[in-house]
């Protein structure tokens, strides 16, 4: 095992709660799963080493003896009997141990649903089913089509159901057979005796595949899959309210399940395309309205843009240039709640890049009648 410093395995600071311990573990327990990464030996020393570092970081007394002390505190050899006072771990602490800790934490839960597919789970028996693979589209919005939710429909290319053998994977007249190694579990069971008792490991069967059957004449297009290259027409109805990052899961529409497994998930995650005119503050939107200086000077009245079409403003006399005027639930809806954000509408003095010689003259008349009203900075 490698002995990096607890803290730094989990990415969190020496300060860290015992809620934020819990959540980087999670996540990163998840994340190198051996059932997520099958075969990945460099995963599977990941996942011992998180487990590792939650199994005494979790722990008041464990988690003092190592900031006191660091490895040595929490080692096979530290303090009375095996493991020390504080149940170190030692170079015992394999997979099994490792798989043991994780279950008790989170052994309420349907590995399959937290993984979401991709790895399959287990079904009746044991026999591993092959969920099929989430997928991830992406769909980009107007804030208009955010202010008032749209229904998209996003072409996905996917694996879909062989339609030659119903998505059985067995050619025309074939079936599956159970296998005659593992009785159809998925599993073998090796048995281990030692000083400490008997262990139990268990295995997937190397014939099936851990499915429990196996097929007897594999279909010729799909190859005994039961899965082929497809597309399909998904329609997702975005609610409005909705930010970039956010997602809606579109349940079964992932790809294909092996062999009649079910479906994966499609995660719709939505992008959010710039507005020429108005910029998004969370719920609020913002929109510059240029105004000529007799128009702030005088006041005037005027048609401003909302997401809901125009509306009109009252602009008072002596209004200075960026003063912001706030229409009230002319924003965006708040997401899954009552209510709206408001419009922001700032007045900007408006300096044409050139002017005639008639304008000039204009000017510097006004310039000549205002010069003694300018407010003086000393």
């Amino acid at each position: 095992m490698s002995k990096r410093d607890y803290y730094e395995v989990l990415g969190v600071e020496r300060s860290a709660s015992q809620e934020e311990v819990k959540k980087a573990y999670r996540k990163l327990a998840f994340k190198y799963h051996p059932d997520k990464n099958p075969g990945d030996k460099e995963a599977e020393e990941h996942f011992k080493e998180v487990v590792e570092a939650y199994e005494v970081l979790s722990d008041p007394q464990r988690r003092a003896a190592y900031d006191q002390f660091g490895h040595a505190g929490v080692g096979a050899g530290a303090g009375a009997g095996a493991g020390g006072p504080f149940g170190g771990f030692g170079e015992g602490f394999d997979l099994s141990d490792a798989l043991r800790a994780f279950m008790r934490d989170f052994g309420g839960f349907d590995l399959g649903d937290l993984f979401g597919g991709g790895g399959g789970g287990r079904g009746r028996g044991g026999a591993r089913v092959r969920k099929g693979r989430d997928l991830q589209a992406r769909v980009e919005l107007t804030l208009e089509e955010i202010a008032h939710g749209v229904e998209k429909q996003i072409r996905v290319n996917k694996l879909v159901r062989c339609h030659t053998c119903g998505g059985s994977g067995a050619a025309q007249g074939s079936g599956k057979t159970t296998c005659d190694v593992c009785q159809g579990s998925g599993q073998i069971r090796h048995v281990q005796r030692s000083l400490l008792g008997q262990f139990i490991n268990v295995s997937e069967c190397h014939k099936c595949g851990g499915e429990g059957v196996i097929v007897e004449r594999p279909c010729g297009d799909c190859r005994g899959t039961g899965t082929v290259r497809g597309s399909e027409t998904v329609k997702v109805r975005i609610p409005a309210g909705a930010s970039s990052g956010n997602y809606i899961n579109v349940h079964g529409s992932g790809d294909a399940g092996e062999r009649g497994a079910p479906p994966g998930e499609l995660y719709v995650v939505i992008a959010e395309a710039e507005h020429r005119l108005f910029e998004r503050h969370g719920n609020d939107v913002l929109v510059d309205v240029p105004l000529t200086y007799a128009q702030l000077a005088l006041g005037t009245k005027l048609e401003v843009p909302t997401l809901d079409g125009k509306v009109l403003l009252k602009v008072p006399a002596g209004t200075p240039s960026h003063k912001v005027f706030r229409l009230k639930g002319k924003g965006i809806p708040r997401l899954n709640a009552y209510g709206r954000g408001d419009e922001l509408v700032r007045v900007v003095a408006w300096v044409p890049d050139r002017v005639n010689r008639q304008e000039a003259e204009l000017l510097k008349e006004l310039d000549k009648s205002l010069a003694g009203r300018v407010p003086r900075l000393d």
